[in-house]
């Protein structure tokens, strides 16, 4: 749990604001620009059949209302952080990437 609040912490530090959402609650009224993140997979290694590391992949999304927002960016700057897609809906434009943290 400590490197998920470490992750938040860098979300919060890039988005400039508390409105960083780990896997919400469709009753939580989200606040613009957001990111909104969740564990998307996992991968282990093995060595003598033995698990020695573990990388969780994060899905992260940034909602913002402006179509050119520095946000996506500097998401996607971090290491091992790939961009998966871009789509908008309700007039909000949605910058999806993928993070090994």
């Amino acid at each position: 749990m400590a490197q998920r609040l470490e992750l938040h912490a860098i979300l919060v530090n890039i988005l400039g604001s508390n409105n960083v959402y780990f896997q919400p609650p469709a009753s939580i009224q989200l606040q613009y620009p957001c990111i909104i993140y969740k564990r998307d997979n996992s991968v282990t290694l093995h060595a003598d059949d033995k698990p020695y590391m573990l990388s969780t992949r994060y899905q992260i999304t940034i909602v913002d209302k402006n179509p050119d927002s520095e946000i996506p960016a500097a998401v996607g700057a971090l290491p091992m952080c790939i961009f998966d897609r871009f789509y908008t809906a309700d007039n909000l434009n949605h910058d999806v990437y993928k993070l090994y943290f």
